[in-house]
């Protein structure tokens, strides 16, 4: 039996999503830090990421302050000293990402996720087979930014709206992006 088109896809390399929540003007964080409270917002990023590779900068996985339990954590440190506890460390984004396909593999999943910050979403978004954006509903000041989609590149395939409920500090919108090349869905607009 021949294997098909999307299993040799898989084996060859898995798809490599992109997941950020950003605000109405493009802010992902301020200060090293997360500049809002959405507790919806994380149930969808663990629905998303559980049992997959996660990739992260070291500036990320410091926010964070410990690996991402259910989940293969890999940091993209430039610092060859940079090393944790239960974190895979890669010097590249590339390193990462090969580290994450081999994990890929040992789990049977399809996707790496990568999770910030804002140079890793600059390097991986060329590359990147979807997008998984939750565009908070707030203008919000920082010092981190998710880099521009341009709708040329990418369209809109699903959006799901959510009003901000206990815990969260705003309302938000779940969307989904495919490369525009890919066939399918609606209209994209730029965040």
């Amino acid at each position: 039996m021949t294997p098909s088109r999307s299993a040799v896809r898989q084996v060859i390399r898995p798809s490599i999503v992109l997941i950020a929540a950003v605000s109405e003007n493009g802010v992902i964080g301020r200060a090293n830090a997360l500049p809002w409270r959405l507790k919806s917002d994380m149930r969808h990023f663990r629905a998303l990421t559980m049992g997959k590779p996660v990739v992260m900068g070291r500036k990320t996985y410091l926010s964070i302050g410990k690996p991402l339990p259910g989940r293969t954590n890999i940091v993209v440190s430039r610092d060859p000293a940079f090393a944790v506890a239960g974190v895979l460390v890669a010097g590249t984004l590339t390193a990462a990402l090969e580290a994450a396909r081999g994990d890929v593999l040992r789990r049977g999943t399809s996707e790496t996720a990568i999770i910030g910050g804002a140079e890793l979403y600059a390097q991986a978004m060329p590359v990147a087979d979807r997008l998984e954006i939750t565009r908070v509903h707030a203008d919000i000041r920082g010092d981190a930014m998710f880099p521009s989609v341009d709708p040329a590149v990418w369209r809109e395939v699903a959006r799901k709206e959510q009003a901000a409920g206990p815990g969260d500090d705003a309302d938000m919108t779940f969307i989904t992006y495919r490369p525009a090349g890919a066939g399918g869905g609606s209209e994209s607009s730029a965040l």
